[in-house]
């Protein structure tokens, strides 16, 4: 076969076929095209040697805030893509139903990279998010568009994969845990998951997972005190057993404050990983404490989770939250997309979300990607 590009000689990690080996991987039109030692190229083939680095299905950043110019908190996708390795970007309620267009055909329409959203029941999105001004959309029922939400996420199934909803003391407010239940009247008229963040009580971490169904997505979910999936003493509470054992997904969606490094030392002490690790990026947090995907992947790393683990939990498993197979793996016929890191040893300050600081041996940084078969290397 002509293939049009070849990734040679590196360490492909596709925890999808449970690959872990130094192997070449092919693309042409679009897709992955073959995966084995030593590829014959044609005439036309364009090669990259990455001997000495990873190559792994390409990123999925399941949270993240990418409406650039169109909401106070949006970043632009391709910039923040190209550093960081990723090549999907879900956006996770930055538009609702009423600004829902211009999302798609400024930003969505125009990414060289995937985005894919869900849609906030807000008719505004997440309208009111700045250093400055500081507005939970969940707070005022007159600005949730259930019916609208449902409507909009019919008519945009190639790109819209879920629903949001923010709900707690700063984005639902007195309203506490009833925007999360109109979501999930939207989540079953569409048949599409409702993706939940939670922040300060109320509601509870216990009460918001009561409420989630198979399928559903709980960001934020190793959060510090208040709402923290564990306790004081470390002990994992009942609760999140029995909404994993239920099919509930567990995020990170690290952003501005919404991951510690004591709830995930206590977490992965008890054998609890994340389903998916996410940066929730945006203005606020792009500057650290998240920084971006892979330096998120880097806390986990470095906290003992297992390369396959965060690699899997960054590709192949928010393929399946989404509920695209098609992404996420470096099986012949996928999607065209990879990425290639390198593990920088040496001393690394990482810092979470309450200011504590971790020395870290390892660093994950990104050194190119391919998108839809080509090469796409950073800036």
């Amino acid at each position: 076969m002509n293939y049009e590009l070849i990734l040679r000689g590196g360490r492909v990690i596709d925890p999808s076929q449970s690959v872990d080996s130094k192997l070449d991987v092919a693309f042409a039109d679009k897709k992955v095209a073959a995966i084995g030692p030593a590829l014959v190229a044609g005439p036309k083939t364009s090669i990259r040697d990455v001997s000495g680095q990873l190559v792994v299905p390409g990123l999925i950043d399941l949270h993240t805030h990418v409406y650039d110019g169109g909401t106070s908190l949006g970043i632009d996708a391709e910039d923040f893509c190209r550093m960081s390795g990723v090549t999907t970007s879900v956006d996770t309620g930055s538009a609702g139903p009423g600004n829902w267009r211009g999302f798609r055909q400024h930003v969505i329409e125009r990414s060289t990279v995937r985005i894919l959203a869900y849609l906030h029941v807000s008719h505004a999105g997440i309208y009111g998010f700045d250093r400055t001004v500081m507005v939970g959309e969940s707070e005022n029922v007159r600005m949730l568009n259930p019916a609208g939400c449902a409507a909009v996420a019919d008519a945009n199934r190639d790109v819209i994969v879920g629903i949001k909803i923010r709900v707690g003391r700063n984005s639902s407010g007195a309203n506490g845990i009833a925007p999360l239940d109109m979501a999930l009247q939207v989540g079953e008229e569409t048949g599409l998951p409702v993706m939940c963040h939670i922040d300060h009580p109320p509601p509870s971490y216990d009460d918001v997972l009561a409420r989630l169904r198979p399928g559903d997505i709980l960001t934020h979910a190793f959060r510090p005190f208040p709402n923290s999936p564990v306790s004081q003493q470390g002990r994992v509470r009942e609760s999140v057993h029995v909404a994993r054992r239920k099919g509930v997904l567990f995020d990170i969606g690290h952003g501005m404050g919404s991951f510690a490094f004591k709830t995930g030392r206590a977490m992965l002490s008890a054998g609890f990983l994340p389903d998916t690790i996410s940066s929730d990026v945006h203005k606020l947090s792009i500057q650290g404490p998240a920084f971006d995907q892979v330096t998120t992947m880097s806390k986990f790393l470095c906290m003992g989770m297992s390369l396959k683990d965060v690699i899997a939990a960054s590709t192949v498993n928010a393929a399946m939250a989404l509920r695209r197979p098609e992404l996420g793996s470096l099986k012949p016929g996928s999607v065209g997309d990879a990425t290639v890191l390198d593990i920088i040893e040496g001393k690394h300050d990482y810092v979470d979300a309450v200011g504590e600081h971790l020395e870290g041996s390892k660093r994950i940084v990104s050194t190119g990607v391919v998108v839809a078969g080509k090469w796409w290397h950073p800036v």
